[in-house]
């Protein structure tokens, strides 16, 4: 086996050992409001739960060269709201378009043809292609990693105030994965469906 001290390497060299290794990983589309009312929206596949009490979850924002906050933290943090979707098959096409570098007064949302749908409980509006969307208010932002003066990422911490589930999916307060048909971010330019599913019994 080999060991790898990260010190030893560059940023990108760690940065390909973590996406190569930590997967498949879950895609949170995060929607965001401009301070001048541009919805913004941006893939983001450093994601995952936080808490079920309350619900909470999480969303990496890397941030740009030097330091500079991206367009998801900087409009989450100002508005203290954002909302977030599961990636599925059905519009992950859609999603991928979003990702393209654009200036903060273009909409991601309209350049890829995305419906915007109003939000019940935030001012953000959601993607009404998604088949779950989940409703945040920033709960908490950390800037960490890189320096003092240029952290390398956002860490968004976002308590749930409203979910949205597709009817096809839900049925006794669960949700059925196959019909969801998630989308997982592997490496590079890749990425997974489901597959095939497997139960192990939690020992008592």
């Amino acid at each position: 086996m080999i060991a790898i001290d990260p010190t030893s390497q560059s940023v990108q060299d760690n940065y390909k050992l973590l996406i190569g290794s930590i997967i498949p990983r879950p895609i949170a589309f995060v929607t965001t409001l401009s301070e001048d009312g541009v919805l913004n929206g941006a893939p983001f596949s450093f994601f995952n739960i936080v808490s079920a009490n309350p619900p909470m979850v999480a969303v990496s924002v890397q941030r740009k060269q030097g330091g500079i906050p991206k367009d998801t933290a900087r409009n989450a943090i100002a508005s203290g709201e954002f909302v977030v979707h599961v990636a599925d098959e059905g519009y992950i096409e859609a999603m991928n378009e979003t990702a393209a570098l654009l200036p903060p007064e273009v909409s991601e949302i309209e350049r890829a043809g995305l419906t915007a749908v109003a939000s019940g409980k935030v001012k953000v509006p959601g993607v009404a292609e998604a088949k779950i969307r989940m409703e945040c208010v920033l709960e908490q932002a950390l800037q960490l990693g890189g320096t003092s003066d240029a952290p390398a990422c956002d860490l968004l911490i976002g308590r749930v105030v409203q979910f949205h589930i597709d009817d096809s999916l839900y049925k006794g307060g669960r949700i059925n994965a196959k019909a969801l048909q998630p989308v997982s971010r592997l490496a590079g330019s890749d990425y997974a469906k489901l597959g095939e599913q497997f139960s192990i019994e939690r020992p008592v």
